[in-house]
């Protein structure tokens, strides 16, 4: 069995939903800080927050990510979260990968989802993405970035190659899931900053344009 780190926070409400939180390509479960349960708390919803494989202190990946990275082990991952909620109709809220992979899950088991929550999605790869990534791949080298990565993670250099080196591949220039997002029913609310280094507006437009549900954003 593989080791998940994980917290589970219950609903104050019996019966209650079940949030289940994921993170971003360098997140964990500590990088969300108070955030899940101070929204469990306005809610009263249950959640359950995790580090996947390779993340935080989960155990750590046997073998390179390829660019599909976010669609198989990572939406299987978010199944088995979903089985150890509350509610099998749980609300799944992610940031930056965390919510391209709650939009592949949602689209792939529309039963399992009550609604999304997602900060700086990405459906596709913009320009701005593929000039971010040597520039992050620089800071890490030369800054504390570095030392505060090893101190969230069992193993920050492999969890921040086994990200940048992704999106860095050429292949990884033609990544989209658009497709995917036409199969989401579930309501979605769309976060985006506008001065986000990996991603414009133009990732909520796509979105809008094509999910099957109500879009906020």
């Amino acid at each position: 069995m593989v080791r998940v780190e994980s917290v589970r926070i219950p609903a104050v409400r019996s019966g209650s939903p079940t949030l289940i939180f994921l993170h971003e390509g360098l997140g964990s479960l500590a990088l969300w800080r108070g955030f899940p349960a101070a929204l469990a708390e306005r809610t009263g919803f249950g959640a359950l927050v995790f580090s996947r494989r390779g993340n935080g202190f989960s155990e750590p990946l046997t073998e390179p990510r390829t660019p599909n990275y976010m669609h198989g082990r990572s939406a299987r991952r978010t199944a088995c979260a979903a089985r150890r909620g509350a509610d099998r109709r749980g609300g799944l809220v992610g940031h930056s990968d965390g919510a391209s992979i709650a939009l592949i899950f949602a689209a792939q088991h529309p039963e399992r989802v009550r609604a999304l929550v997602l900060e700086a999605p990405h459906v596709f790869v913009e320009d701005l993405s593929c000039a971010a990534s040597p520039a992050i791949k620089q800071v890490y080298a030369t800054t504390d970035l570095r030392e505060r990565m090893a101190r969230r993670h069992a193993d920050g250099d492999a969890t921040f190659y086994a990200w940048n080196d992704i999106w860095l591949a050429p292949a990884f220039r033609d990544w989209n899931i658009e497709a995917y997002v036409e199969r989401v029913r579930a309501p979605v609310l769309v976060v985006q900053g506008a001065d986000d280094e990996y991603g414009t507006l133009a990732q909520v437009e796509s979105i809008a344009a094509r999910a099957g549900g109500p879009v906020d954003g």
